[in-house]
């Protein structure tokens, strides 16, 4: 067995890309009663008993392990992590932020810490600030992105993993078996998935959020600013002619982040990394897995 697969504690060393707001109990435990490892997405949250309630509500779903994403800038993170480890979770994913003070506590609760990075420098210091293991997130993952100029999971992992001696999830680009495989090629010991479990019958992400994905062909996403960062989306045609006009310096303020509710699906920020032109359906979150690792 891995040393990845000895902190996470599940059959399959894949994690779940935990995506902030589908906090979906169903989801979590169905990746986890898959055989891999389902999270929760703390990163921005604001109630404690919030995340005992999650908690409870995976649990009652599943008894496989299941852990946690937290991000580094959320002030509650120390209650947050109290409560994880008071209910048993072994293992969390960090990001957004620097380690550096919170791995002596995260350690010190007994658990085990993955440090998320988009780039090489990032790696390396993570590990020295205790990090037990990295997310390496190539460019082409959805998510949030920095905005510097970034490298692809094909050149981060292979670079990273030449340099630390901590285990690598790979993420970015992988949705079949022939993007897990590849993530172990490259010297990953896993592999992180977010748009295809996002794409899957578990998923509680809109059905046409779903079907953009599906339909998205190669070069349907592009990265729009967000804050001080940059975030990967499904680019519509209203979105395309947005994004040329000189005139507009802020997509991000024009874009819907709930068009669910408004109906603004031309304007829709749909998340999603550039394997979208891979996905061809929407699947059980059990096949999918099964899939990616036979």
């Amino acid at each position: 067995m891995s040393e990845l697969l000895n902190m996470l504690g599940c059959r399959y060393p894949i994690i779940q890309g935990p995506i902030g707001m589908f906090n979906n109990p169903k989801m979590v435990a169905a990746v986890s009663e898959a055989g891999a490892y389902g999270m929760l997405a703390l990163g921005f949250v604001s109630d404690v008993d919030e995340v005992k309630k999650l908690i409870d509500d995976v649990r009652s779903l599943t008894e496989k392990p299941f852990g946690a994403n937290i991000m580094l800038i959320n002030t509650l993170n120390e209650k947050i992590l109290e409560v994880l480890a008071g209910a048993g979770v072994k293992t969390v994913t960090t990001s957004v932020g620097s380690p550096s003070k919170v791995y002596p506590f995260i350690h010190g609760l007994g658990m085990k810490g993955i440090h998320v990075v988009l780039a090489f420098h990032h790696a390396t210091r993570a590990v020295a600030s205790g990090a037990d293991g990295l997310v390496v997130v190539g460019s082409e993952a959805g998510g949030l992105r920095s905005v510097n100029s970034e490298s692809s999971t094909m050149v981060l992992v292979p670079l990273v993993a030449d340099h630390v001696k901590v285990p690598i999830v790979a993420a970015g680009g992988i949705a079949d078996s022939r993007g897990y495989k590849a993530a172990m090629a490259l010297g990953a010991q896993g592999a992180q998935v977010g748009t295809r479990f996002l794409a899957s019958e578990e998923s509680p992400a809109d059905e046409r959020w779903k079907k953009a994905i599906v339909e998205c062909e190669d070069g349907g996403t592009d990265l729009v600013p967000s804050g001080n960062m940059r975030s990967r989306i499904i680019v519509t045609p209203w979105i395309k002619q947005k994004m040329a006009d000189p005139a507009i310096k802020n997509i991000a303020d024009e874009l819907d982040m709930n068009p669910m509710a408004t109906g603004n699906y031309d304007r829709a920020a749909f998340g999603a990394g550039q394997v979208s032109a891979l996905i061809k359906d929407i699947k059980p979150i059990k096949a999918i897995i099964e899939g990616m690792v036979s």
